[in-house]
């Protein structure tokens, strides 16, 4: 997810390499897994919808049995203390997004056995513009308790109707499946359910087999993914090998591989399409791909959070400071989706409390390990672009300070802040001067887009008394259909796009291979879209209780997702007490 490697420089990109001790699968390992899945790509575009549901109902089984190891390794990895609030981030961004999918996916399967079609559980709606809305969230009464308020959407592309809508689903398991695919997904070093999620959106969405391989950055998860998904690799649906950028290298250029899927950076995408070195530049520079297979992506962004001004309580403001600290701090900033750029309007009288309730979470949360290869060159590019940079902690070995940069001029459209995403713990600020709240919005709304580099998420703020006023809400309104970003979300991180399974998870659609920004394509996607455009999220100002993925609340959220993972695998109303209970305190 936006992942940089220490050693690119212009004109040259290897695949993230984090360790001398790299373990590599040998040439022949690679073929014999290809020839493997070539021989049951077939098979498993025959296979019955039931032993599908089979296949996921092992999985369950089984990642409910490692969960807990799956946690430890990753949290040991990160340098996370056993007990600490950052423990919370490896429940909910590897077990519990995992097993939220897989049943998903189950119900999916069911319902296309069923009516031909995964069952939309909310409205499907039609803009006064033409364009199609399906709400897919809440999926179940579950979702009402677990997700107070929250509600989501998948808008579709044009051309879509309300009428033709069941028709762009499931395509993979409509009529002439064909002899099959092999899809190699190229995994992510960060998020540890990344890698797993991006394996099942290929098995089970788009219907190919899948060859994955792990990257260096954590690797130390393939033994626990191979277990996990031993009823898919037993069968031949599946492999997983190991390497860098040779292997990755050799994989993408192998004539058994159909199809390519990779979590990562713009530059990890042009390496692949374009070639490395000069000669890719001036491929990429023609229009002319080096390699002529489908490519899809999910990249970078310098994801923007936008504050709409309004009447907040100071309650409000100390709520909305940890929940934007917390988007930066999770995972140690090592997230696409974190914010980088907090948009304010330059007149509202609580801007400056706003920053300084930020500036105290900051100050607060200790720093964490810089696990992740090339966060220290990072770091010091924006720094010594922004010599005043505010720093939060003191610097440790291994460790970085929390950096804030706050009232960038929004006219330098070239500031390494808007042009280039940090992948590490520094946020950006900007102010934009207008004549009302709501010319506030639609230019915020302009330089998100136009400004910023990315197109994967963008996040709204905005208090429930602003919309009393008709013209913020029509503006808000506005904001949401014109912001060109694969997720949208309003009063909650747009990052729960990613979490929910059933959105979708992507750039927005349109960025040219040449210009390829967040990506092609998108994942998740359990209800199986064919033509989506974005996912919208929209939640209350402010959840109660407050989230526990919030930076400070950690400690009690990683008692609460474990449970949660427990009740994702088995739901039952009697697990409800005692998870409703560990959420409250």
């Amino acid at each position: 997810m936006g992942i940089m490697n220490a050693s690119t420089s212009p004109g040259s990109f290897q695949f993230p390499s984090a360790t001398a001790n790299l373990r590599r699968s040998s040439q022949e390992a690679m073929d014999s897994a290809v020839i493997t899945l070539a021989e049951h790509k077939k098979a498993w575009v025959d296979l019955p919808i039931r032993k599908k549901v089979t296949i996921l109902d092992q999985l369950i089984r089984a990642l409910r049995a490692r969960a807990e190891r799956w946690v430890a390794v990753s949290a040991q990895a990160k340098g996370i203390a056993p007990g600490s609030a950052a423990a919370c981030e490896e429940w909910v961004g590897g077990p519990y997004f995992i097993m939220n999918v897989l049943r998903q996916l189950r119900q999916s399967l069911l319902d296309i056995e069923r009516i031909g079609h995964p069952r939309i559980p909310g409205p499907v709606t039609t803009r006064p513009d033409g364009q199609v809305v399906a709400q897919v969230f809440p999926q179940r009464g579950y979702d009402r308790i677990f997700y107070a308020g929250v509600t989501a959407e998948v808008w579709m592309q044009p051309g879509v109707s309300a009428e033709s809508l069941p028709t762009t689903q499931a395509l993979s398991y409509r009529g002439d499946k064909g002899s099959g695919k092999v899809a190699l997904v190229l995994g992510a070093g960060n998020v540890s359910s990344i890698g797993p999620l991006d394996v099942l959106h290929k098995l089970f969405v788009e219907n190919q087999v899948v060859l994955y391989k792990a990257n260096p950055v954590n690797a130390y998860l393939g033994p626990l993914f191979e277990e996990s998904f031993l009823a898919l690799i037993d069968q031949g649906f599946l492999r997983i090998v190991y390497g860098g950028s040779e292997e990755g290298a050799y994989l993408c250029n192998h004539s058994g591989i159909d199809e390519i899927h990779v979590t990562g950076s713009d530059k990890t995408f042009d390496a692949i399409v374009f070639g490395t070195g000069p000669e890719g530049a001036a491929r990429k520079a023609k229009k002319q791909p080096l390699l002529n297979k489908k490519v899809t992506g999910e990249l970078g962004n310098v994801s923007p959070l936008i504050v709409v001004p309004g009447p907040w309580s100071e309650s409000d403001l100390v709520y909305h400071g940890e929940h934007i600290a917390s988007t930066l701090m999770n995972n140690a900033g090592f997230n696409c989706n974190a914010t980088r750029v907090v948009i304010q309007y330059a007149d509202w009288s609580q801007r400056k409390a706003l920053l300084e309730h930020i500036r105290q979470v900051l100050a607060r949360v200790p720093s964490r390990t810089a696990y992740y290869p090339g966060a220290m060159h990072r770091h010091e590019t924006f720094l010594t672009s922004h010599p005043d940079a505010e720093r939060f902690g003191a610097p440790e070995e291994g460790r970085l300070p929390w950096v804030l940069i706050p009232s960038l001029d929004s006219a330098r459209a070239g500031d390494v802040c808007f042009t280039t995403e940090a992948f590490c713990g520094v946020i950006g600020e900007t102010a934009l001067t207008a004549n009302s709240v709501a010319e506030y919005i639609d230019r915020a709304v302009a330089f998100a887009n136009d400004t910023l580099w990315g197109t994967l998420n963008a996040t709204i703020l905005i208090h429930p008394s602003s919309l009393q006023d008709p013209t913020v809400a029509a503006a808000l309104d506005r904001a949401v259909a014109n912001l060109r970003f694969g997720s949208v979300a309003i009063n909650l991180w747009a990052a729960t796009a990613f979490g929910l399974g059933v959105t979708t998870w992507g750039g927005f659609p349109g960025s040219p291979p040449d210009d390829i920004q967040s990506g092609i394509g998108f994942v998740h996607n359990t209800l199986m879209f064919d033509r989506p455009q974005k996912s919208v999220v929209r939640a209350p100002f402010r959840a109660r209780p407050t989230p526990p993925w919030f930076a400070t609340r950690g400690q009690a959220g990683a008692k609460l997702f474990s449970k949660l993972v427990k009740f994702e695998a088995a739901p039952s109303p009697w697990k409800l007490p005692g998870i409703l209970c560990t959420a409250m305190r």
